[in-house]
């Protein structure tokens, strides 16, 4: 028999250095799942990818255990790290921090596609912000 599911939360946390302080604590802490285990299971999980923003959804369910699932990285994240660039354009449209080539586009696709809904390589190349930064 399966689980009943009390609540899935998103959360945006930084590889392998998950703390019980904010946004950690106060989203989980009201749907009593155990802080400091959900800590421990995501920062062992994402060592590899220390400091990395990654995506996650905590799935809490009624008898307050809870599962988790890592997504990759927000290509906005992707992108800086293939151009080496330490943060994006502050003014977006109007200023120009690197250009992306259509195989970088490419390799950050190929990453990406586990948590986009297609499977074509063109289509996740064309899905948000890779079409504006590959040049079509």
């Amino acid at each position: 028999m399966a689980k009943k599911i009390k609540a899935l939360i998103k959360l945006t946390l930084k590889g392998g250095q998950a703390t019980a302080a904010p946004p950690v604590g106060t989203a989980l802490s009201p749907q009593g799942v155990p802080i400091m285990d959900f800590v421990k299971a995501f920062n062992e999980k994402t060592r590899e990818q220390q400091g990395t923003p990654l995506p996650v959804v905590v799935t809490v369910y009624e008898d307050r255990t809870f599962s988790f699932i890592v997504k990759k990285p927000p290509v906005a994240v992707l992108i800086k790290m293939a151009l080496n660039l330490e943060k994006g354009a502050q003014t977006a449209g109007k200023q120009t921090v690197g250009k992306l080539t259509q195989n970088q586009a490419k390799k950050i696709a190929e990453e990406k596609m586990p948590d986009l809904n297609t499977t074509d390589i063109n289509a996740a190349i064309k899905i948000g912000t890779f079409s504006k930064l590959a040049g079509e």
